[in-house]
């Protein structure tokens, strides 16, 4: 219970300024399955690690799990 909070708060400090309708439905997706979420996280960290700026990284590992995250978001 205490985890699901503190994912719905970090989710939305991360999203300041999208409607709330929006952040609802994309803690949702992340409630549905968290260790993919979870898992392109880890990439994107370590690849802005690495070197990558944030939205390079962002969009590199987005690609890799694109099959994935379609799965979810049906």
């Amino acid at each position: 219970m205490f985890k699901e909070f503190l994912l719905k708060k970090m989710i939305k400090s991360q999203l300041k300024g999208v409607p709330d309708a929006q952040v609802d439905h994309i803690i949702a997706l992340v409630e549905k399955n968290p260790d993919l979420f979870k898992k392109i996280g880890d990439e994107i960290q370590a690849k802005v690690k690495a070197g990558r700026s944030q939205q390079a990284a962002s969009m590199e590992v987005m690609r890799a799990h694109q099959a994935e995250l379609q799965k979810v978001l049906k």
